[in-house]
């Protein structure tokens, strides 16, 4: 059995370099326009093969962006700020204590853009069931949900963009945002579930430095599977 890198911190590469393994880019809080911008520098360097495939991980402060299915009627009427992006996926919202997470991978596969996003659904499913969550895949919505007799809630979004063979934006897991910045929109546009978080269905507080190196863990295998490393 070949051996796998452990994902690295450095982002300082030598060019033109020959890469293997996933490196890994922690942010902390970062403007969504600046990821944005940066995000579209790690995808052109990937892409023309000059910094390694690039997990990026973060938090934005309170942002709304709109995927291009996005309906006006889903749109915030109390005239919050919204930022249209070219990702797949409707509107969602960005906030402190939400693990954003942009993966910039060289795919083996460009044109299986949905066994990627199932291998991004395995990883945050096996990141909530490790904390006790009986996450689970909802066959005719994207991201990660609970369901039972309390209903349909969604913990985890997903909406990516595939260019060039490389990936763009990502995932988004709620740890312990405040999830009122959903009731001004339809989340996702699905208007019949609700959205959760990690600390909501453990009663319990639960903060991103518990969760992120579990998520690191889980995410580094799945990108392992789908990329070209």
């Amino acid at each position: 059995m070949s051996s796998v890198m452990a994902p690295q911190s450095d982002s300082t590469f030598a060019a033109p370099p020959k890469f293997s393994g996933l490196a890994l880019k922690k942010l902390g809080l970062v403007e969504y326009e600046v990821a944005l911008s940066l995000q579209r520098e790690f995808h052109n360097a990937v892409a023309d093969q000059e910094k390694p495939s690039t997990l990026l991980l973060l938090e934005h402060p309170p942002v709304f962006t709109a995927g291009r299915r996005t309906l006006e009627s889903e749109m915030p009427t109390d005239g919050s700020k919204v930022i249209e992006v070219d990702r797949g996926g409707k509107i969602t919202f960005h906030g402190p204590g939400q693990i954003v997470g942009y993966p910039i991978v060289k795919l083996r596969n460009p044109n299986d853009v949905v066994g990627f996003v199932r291998e991004l659904e395995t990883a945050l499913i096996g990141v909530c069931n490790e904390f006790g969550l009986n996450a689970q895949r909802y066959c005719e919505r994207s991201g990660v949900w609970l369901r039972d007799e309390n209903g349909d809630r969604k913990i985890a979004a997903i909406g990516i963009r595939v260019a060039r063979g490389v990936t763009m934006h990502g995932f988004a897991l709620n740890v312990n945002p405040e999830l009122s910045y959903f009731d001004r929109i339809v989340p996702c546009g699905i208007s019949d579930a609700q959205v959760t978080s990690m600390a909501r269905e453990l009663n319990q507080k639960i903060e991103i430095l518990e969760v992120s190196p579990v998520l690191e863990r889980y995410m580094f295998e799945a990108l392992m599977k789908v990329g070209q490393l």
